[in-house]
């Protein structure tokens, strides 16, 4: 970014504007920050929703404010109920532990180049009695206030599910931890997601009524997709995971390759640490030929590499290249192979085998007529060249493996090995 951009520009340039207790957001262009981030370990790996949210984080790093990262133990023993319509199931201990090594792994690896502070709000929950909480905290937090929340409306009209005391008390304990944070560390400020502002509210609030002091909160907006409307987190179909083993490096790698023209701009903006005009260089370059998806390569090429590390992304990228036809699949070896079955369909199959079958097989047809259909229509390749019979060559196969298409987009591909 560069060196005159302030942070209140950069986080307006990039798209990090939503909701802020903060009348003007050139404080933050101002004295080092002591500031707070959270991730509730209600899952074993965050999203990219949460990584939206991480690299906002690290804009307010780069610029001078201190970071404290939470991750949530004791939050996470009741579980945010805000946005949901039914009361979630309880997490054993055992899983929450789990699950927060593994936010905490993830923690080091996205901000590993900077200092930065570990807490866990089980530390300072696990010692306070119910009395002295109700005294402590509840003592100062005005019902109306919470009961004003529309999650808890929905969720007590006449047609909701209804809410648990434990789950109505959750922005409590989150107000707490601003308070506690507040005292122990100087922090004053607290980011977040826009679905997180109720929560946070309540520790400013909480701050005001019993020390008296300011605090803030700077939220930034949800990351919608712009064609579907829908947004990016694990509570939606087809969750991106930062966690390998539930997205693969590859599979992650592919999702940010196939992103439409549309969102590509603002996520480069989000996703990636590239300057205003490195971020413009490849923008233009794209538009000469969007055919090539520069800005998708781009893209997937730094995000991957920030989560997944430089050597998973290049793996991720060969893997890529074989089935977008920029490398040959003759050269592949073992491991690619066992990528590419791990991430598209796969069939056995003769080498003068039925193409019909291994449409159909693999999912890329739903029934016979369909595959013949398509066929007839130019719509299936083998290893990028258009084919119209309805059985296998010997000759198609190379190295005893090849890739069989329909259409033009390689997610809809299926790797089909010849039979031993």
């Amino acid at each position: 970014m560069a060196q005159d951009m302030k942070l209140s520009e950069e986080l307006t340039w990039r798209g990090f504007v939503n909701q802020t207790t903060y009348k003007d957001l050139n404080v933050l262009d101002g004295a080092p920050i002591t500031f707070y981030w959270g991730v509730d370990p209600s899952a074993d790996s965050m999203t990219i929703g949460n990584l939206a949210a991480a690299m906002m984080v690290k804009r307010f790093i780069k610029h001078g404010h201190k970071p404290v990262l939470l991750v949530g133990g004791a939050t996470g023993m009741i579980g945010d109920p805000d946005g949901k319509s039914e009361e979630r199931a309880l997490k054993s201990e055992d899983e929450i532990d789990k699950n927060k090594q593994s936010i905490v792994a993830q923690y080091k690896q996205i901000f590993g180049e900077h200092g930065f502070e570990i807490v866990d709000n089980y530390d300072w929950f696990k010692g306070i009695g119910y009395l002295e909480f109700l005294r402590e905290v509840g003592k100062h937090v005005p019902m109306r206030q919470m009961l004003g929340r529309e999650f808890v409306q929905s969720r007590l009209s006449e047609d909701g599910n209804g809410i648990s005391y434990a789950e109505f008390s959750y922005s409590l304990i989150q107000g707490y931890d601003f308070l506690h944070l507040f005292r122990e560390n100087g922090v004053t400020l607290q980011v977040c997601g826009a679905d997180q502002w109720g929560n946070s509210i309540a520790g400013v609030e909480l701050i005001r009524r019993i020390e008296g002091k300011e605090a803030n909160v700077y939220s930034a907006p949800l990351v919608v997709n712009k064609v579907t409307g829908q947004k990016f987190g694990k509570s939606e179909d087809g969750a991106i995971w930062l966690d390998g083993t539930k997205t693969s490096p590859t599979q992650f790698y592919q999702f940010w390759i196939n992103v439409d023209d549309e969102g590509a701009e603002s996520y480069l903006k989000i996703f990636t640490e590239l300057s205003k005009e490195e971020i413009e260089r490849t923008l233009d370059e794209h538009k000469k030929d969007p055919q090539r998806r520069v800005a998708q390569m781009v893209l997937a090429q730094h995000v991957t590499g920030l989560v997944h590390g430089k050597e998973n992304m290049m793996f991720a990228e060969t893997i890529t290249e074989y089935l977008t036809g920029k490398e040959k699949i003759s050269g592949i070896d073992v491991s690619a192979i066992k990528e590419l079955k791990d991430n598209i369909p796969s069939a056995v199959t003769r080498s003068d085998g039925s193409i019909v079958d291994v449409l159909v097989s693999t999912g890329l047809a739903i029934s016979n007529t369909e595959a013949r259909r398509l066929l007839n229509d130019n719509a299936i390749s083998i290893n990028n060249s258009k084919v119209t019979r309805e059985n296998f060559e010997s000759s198609d196969f190379n190295n005893k493996v090849l890739l069989i298409r329909r259409g033009k987009a390689f997610k809809d591909s299926a790797l089909v090995e010849l039979e031993q």
